[in-house]
């Protein structure tokens, strides 16, 4: 550049202050005081130097202190004011189409996933179902029996949590079975007996009702009915249990309840137990294996002992060491092996000190699958084992075969609500009216195993009951019974007409297969029942969700760039002038809004409020069963109207939806195809390799096109991000959490093996992989736009580093909490007392720290002057002919932004294992690399970039160890920076580690548009809005679909096992973006783009 004479240097003196006369000049405060002066000194000259440069260059406001404002600093207030109330906006409508999915989910879900009817009907002593079959002294009595004469005056149900039933059999190593796991033979006390004493125990199958969480379990083991699928969500925090239930029965009879370990049962039966015996622990701390077991044992045994055996009737000991074992190692380890033994041992105590009135109950309330996780309806998490035993010797098998347990859990298997009828009628309660089991034969069938009168007494009591509550039934939900189909009418008849023969065996025995075909068929009916939908609901919930995608499709597309922006610094300066000159003359000018944001709030707002005049005369009208929901779809529906009704307005008609490019195209198909193969049971499966196709087809396609690039260097670059991109995402894939229906096409290696949970040894050399080469790897996109500059190289190179190689030692100590590595020299739970401050302050420094640095942080850029030109890049000329280089100026925004980025990815990396850490680093990497593929692609702009983050953060969704199953779910991450379960942090902490991908990519997102930005850049709210809109619309595209496909396929067989769980994370990941996009994403657009127009003025 040319420069005009250069004048004098201007020299800057600094007074240093003396020490005085009388004092020491050597003195702290004397230094101090001399330092300061330099400091100051240095100061001013670094102000002077930066005002100068943009007062010369017409890139700032030029002032220097004064009391009267220039034009230059009103015209750079206005545009602050004006982009700060244009981002109010802009917040406001992605609020809005977060209240749109929201309503969308809602009703959907309401119409979808029934909740089952609570009846208040109440069974009671003296009013049986039916007649009873022979009369007994004392009947309709809880002292002698109710409905059948009593067998029992005490019961232990003994609950050991996750007791899968291959637990208790025995295994025997052979060519055909394999080896012995360690969960084999470690329990035999159960088998054993059940074969040795047959009249006094026996052992079968017991088969849980999906979904397999303790919660729903229990309500279904104390009421004797079926859970529906929307129960899951409830075992964080259920409600007390209302309907008719076995431990209501207790009470109504006067009888003392203890209950021992799990807190889930005080929550569901408030004021129920014996306070002053009972002991609660609480039960979502998996990494505990030994303080709940511990505590049980300590009252458990007392409470059998002659001194207080009389303070209680029923004693409830809800054991968990064998389902957080299960949690923490997998079954296959040998902390399973001694957690069972454990057990083993209680039982064989618990039975010595049992007297001849005292039923014992040993179960498990679900099994647990190859990692040790439960939730789904896999064969491993519902196959649970039921032991009961007496020392009275009542029991009997009506086939001497069957004597012998059955050898796996598909052979003669019982439900788990069949305890409830069985239990009610052994101590001489009333079965619950809501039961729909039906008694275990072999608690009824003598010990002869011939008692066929006895057993076709209870079979038709308990089938009369079933009959009563299928009537109410019916009549609760307003149904016509004869409009269903295959009704056990004819059954019951049938049933009815065998007993009627007295004194004939074979007239008892064919009654008593009736009564329990009767219950089956019952049971069928009920089942069909339950799986009946709310069309319209779901098809409200349907409509709302498609207008939500329509909305942001036309809302990004009214936002979008044209991409025609001439790079000239001339012509900027030329254009700044020309606004200062008309600013000058009018205030006022070019007011208008930078995106569509307030026209579609203020139509949102303004349907809403037509929504809710017409509201009252709608209502009157359909007359809804529910006033909130009305209220809801109303101003759901008004809204989105509204909002389609300014967009025609706006422009008289919809713009195209068609892409015009062949990366639009692109961006179109990977949406799309993804929505459609949803619609099979196979891709939804096999989603994560589905997802590295796309983005290996992305990385080729950009490497092809990177070769069209004229610029050697740009070439050589953007096809060598392209090459790196795709070998990352093929990297990623290593990384992989096999599905029960991908098996045996699959090959685990997230964790040590398929039948654990905790990490191989040689996994834990990631994380301290990561902090070594991930600073540096970041580092490396910083240089490479001359940007590590200002707060980056001490945050990156020190901090972030230093907390990554803190979440490494972290994940060691964990490890060696878990292999017992130094259980020699370390007293238990040291090592959990260490790491969980560390955490904590990994947590503190990067939310507590780094999120106010990145407040106040100044852009990463680096002023020099030099007497000469020294590069071609980021140079100005000052007006005394020096050269001014601003190091970092062409990335401005996009590594301050990076920053944040920064911050939550520690987060992101601690409360993932070792392999998701890993996982998630090259995620981060593959986003550096993808925004440099877009810049040197100019794609910007293009909807490919955000759909390719979608596409990373559901593609690593898979690869952080995780699936569309309940058993997937990493609770343990719940505790990572906690000792206890803490809301609402823990389910925060389960999210993050879940969804964590998914977080990251939106969080990322306006690194697209602000990447390689310099500081004045126009547009760049109306560019990341625009991207945010296609970023959601990826994931309101997958939600619709998913919610369509569950809908249509209702009735296929799969539907709980991968549709209505593929949809339910569908919903979750499109909520959880919604939140984390307006939170995080656009609160750190606004705090980056405001603080570098400190710095460089507003554009």
């Amino acid at each position: 550049m040319s420069s005009s004479p250069k004048p004098p240097p201007q020299i800057v003196r600094n007074t240093i202050p003396k020490a005085s006369s009388t004092g020491n000049p050597n003195s702290i405060a004397a230094q101090y005081a001399r330092a300061k002066a330099l400091q100051d000194a240095r100061d001013a000259k670094d102000k002077e130097k930066v005002e100068g440069l943009l007062r010369d260059a017409g890139l700032g406001d030029g002032s220097a202190g004064g009391k009267t404002k220039s034009v230059v600093e009103r015209l750079g207030e206005m545009k602050g004011g004006r982009w700060k109330r244009e981002w109010v906006w802009v917040g406001a409508f992605f609020v809005w189409i977060f209240f749109i999915h929201a309503s969308g989910i809602y009703f959907f879900t309401k119409g979808f996933l029934l909740a089952r009817l609570v009846l208040e009907e109440k069974s009671t002593c003296s009013e049986p179902p039916t007649a009873l079959h022979n009369s007994f002294k004392g009947s309709g009595t809880p002292e002698a029996g109710c409905w059948h004469p009593k067998s029992f005056e005490k019961a232990v149900v003994i609950v050991i949590d996750a007791l899968r039933y291959d637990f208790t059999v025995p295994f025997a190593n052979t060519t055909k079975t394999g080896p012995a796991q360690a969960f084999h033979n470690s329990l035999p006390f159960l088998y054993e007996t059940a074969v040795k004493e047959p009249h006094n125990a026996f052992l079968l199958p017991f088969i849980a009702d999906p979904p397999t969480t303790t919660l729903v379990r229990i309500k279904g083991l104390t009421t004797g009915t079926l859970p529906t699928f929307v129960e899951m969500g409830s075992n964080f925090g259920g409600e007390a249990i209302t309907e008719d239930n076995l431990l209501m029965q207790l009470k109504d009879a006067g009888k003392k309840i203890v209950h021992l370990g799990d807190d889930t049962w005080t929550a569901l039966f408030p004021g129920y137990f014996e306070e002053e015996l009972s002991r609660a622990y609480p039960s979502f701390d998996v990494w505990d294996l030994h303080t709940l077991d511990n505590g049980v044992n300590e009252n458990i045994m007392p409470l059998l002992g002659k001194e207080e055996k009389g303070d209680w009737d029923v004693m409830i000991a809800h054991y968990l060491g064998v389902d957080h074992a299960g949690h923490r190692y997998g079954p296959n380890h040998p902390a399973m092996t001694a957690k069972l033994q454990q057990m083993d041992g209680v039982l064989r105590e618990v039975v010595q000190r049992l007297d001849d009135d005292t039923l014992l109950v040993v179960m498990g309330d679900h099994g647990m699958d190859g990692k040790g996780d439960h939730g789904g309806e896999s064969d491993d998490e519902v196959q649970a084992a039921l032991w009961m035993y007496s020392k009275k010797g009542i029991f009997g098998r009506t086939d001497p075969a069957f004597v012998t347990p059955p050898e796996s859990a598909k052979i003669r298997p019982v439900n788990q609500i069949d305890l409830v009828p069985t239990l009610a009628l052994l101590l001489g309660l009333p079965i619950p009216f809501n039961n729909l089991g039906k008694p275990i034969e072999e608690a009824f069938a003598g010990r002869k195993g011939n008692a066929w009168e006895n057993l076709a007494a209870v079979a038709r009591m308990t089938a009369a009951g079933i009959k009563r509550y299928q009537a109410a039934y019916w009549v609760a939900r307003g149904i016509d019974e004869n409009t269903l189909e295959g009704s056990p009418h004819a059954l019951w008849e049938d049933a009815e007409t065998a007993l009627a023969g007295t004194g004939k065996q074979q007239m008892w025995k064919e009654g008593y297969a009736t009564f329990l075909a009767f219950q089956e068929d019952t049971l069928r009916i009920c089942r069909s029942l339950w799986a009946r939908f709310d069309v319209p609901s779901m098809g409200l919930g349907i409509a709302i969700l498609a207008a939500g995608v329509l909305a942001l499709i036309l809302f990004a597309n009214s936002n979008a760039d044209d991409g025609d922006a001439v790079d000239d610094p001339e012509l900027d300066r030329k254009e700044l002038k020309s606004e200062l000159d008309v600013f000058a003359k009018d205030s006022t000018f070019n007011d208008e809004d930078e995106t569509t944001s307030r026209t579609l709030v203020r139509g949102a707002l303004l349907g809403t409020l037509l929504g809710a005049a017409g509201g009252p005369a709608i209502f009157l009208s359909i007359k809804p069963e529910s006033l909130p929901n009305f209220v809801l779809g109303v101003c759901a529906v008004s809204g989105v109207v509204g909002v389609l009704y300014q967009e025609m307005r706006r422009r008289m008609a919809f713009t195209s939806p068609i892409p015009t490019t062949f990366w639009g195209w692109l961006a179109v198909v990977f949406t799309v195809s993804q929505s459609i193969g949803f619609a099979s049971n196979s891709y939804t499966i096999w989603e994560d390799s589905i997802l590295l196709f796309f983005i290996s087809t992305f990385g080729i396609a950009a490497a092809v096109s990177s070769l069209r690039l004229e610029n050697v260097p740009n070439r050589t670059l953007a096809v060598y991000h392209s090459v790196l991109f795709t070998a990352l995402g093929w990297v990623a894939s290593f990384s992989k959490l096999c599905r029960e229906e991908q098996m045996p096409y699959c090959r685990s290696t997230y964790y040590a093996s398929s039948t654990s949970s905790t990490s191989a040894p040689w996994q834990l050399a990631i994380p301290f992989l990561i902090a070594i080469v991930l600073p540096s790897i970041i580092k490396s996109y910083y240089t490479g736009s001359r940007s590590f500059e200002g707060f980056a190289p001490a945050w990156i190179s020190y901090v972030f580093r230093g907390l990554l190689i803190l979440s490494a030692l972290f994940w060691t100590l964990d490890a060696a909490d878990d292999g017992e590595w130094f259980s020699s020299y370390i007293p238990e739970g040291r090592l959990k007392s260490i790491r969980v401050p560390m955490a904590q302050t990994i947590f503190a420094i990067a939310l507590g720290v780094g999120c106010p640095a990145f407040l106040y942080a100044p852009p990463c850029v680096s002023i020099s002057t030099t007497a000469a030109p020294s590069s071609p890049n980021a140079q100005m000329t000052n007006s005394s002919g020096a050269t001014v280089t601003i190091l970092g100026f062409a990335n401005t925004h996009g590594t301050r932004y990076c920053l944040l980025i920064i911050n939550f990815l520690l987060l992101l990396l601690l409360v993932q294992k070792p392999m998701g850490a890993g996982a998630l680093s090259l995620m981060a990497w593959q986003i550096l690399s993808l925004v440099e593929i877009l810049d040197l692609n100019a794609l910007t702009t293009s909807p490919i970039g955000p759909i390719m983050l979608a596409l990373l953060g559901s593609f690593h969704f898979f690869k952080t160890g995780h699936q569309a199953t309940l058993s997937s779910i990493q609770w343990e991450s719940a505790f990572i920076p906690l000792h206890s379960i803490t809301y609402p942090y823990s389910p925060i902490l389960v999210g993050l580690n879940t969804y964590g991908a998914q977080i990251l990519a939106v969080i990322a997102l306006p690194l697209v548009v602000l990447w390689k930005q310099k500081p004045r850049k126009k547009g760049i709210l109306r560019s990341v809005v625009a991207a945010l809109a296609w970023h959601l619309a990826y994931y309101a595209v997958i939600g619709l679909a998913t919610t369509v496909w569950a809908g249509h396929l209702r009735r296929h067989l799969m539907l709980y096992r991968i549709f209505s769980p593929k949809f339910m994370s569908a919903a979750f990941v499109l909520l959880i973006v919604d939140v984390v996009g307006v939170l995080v994403a656009l609160v750190g657009v606004r705090v980056n783009t405001v603080g570098v127009a400190e710095v460089f003025g507003w554009g």
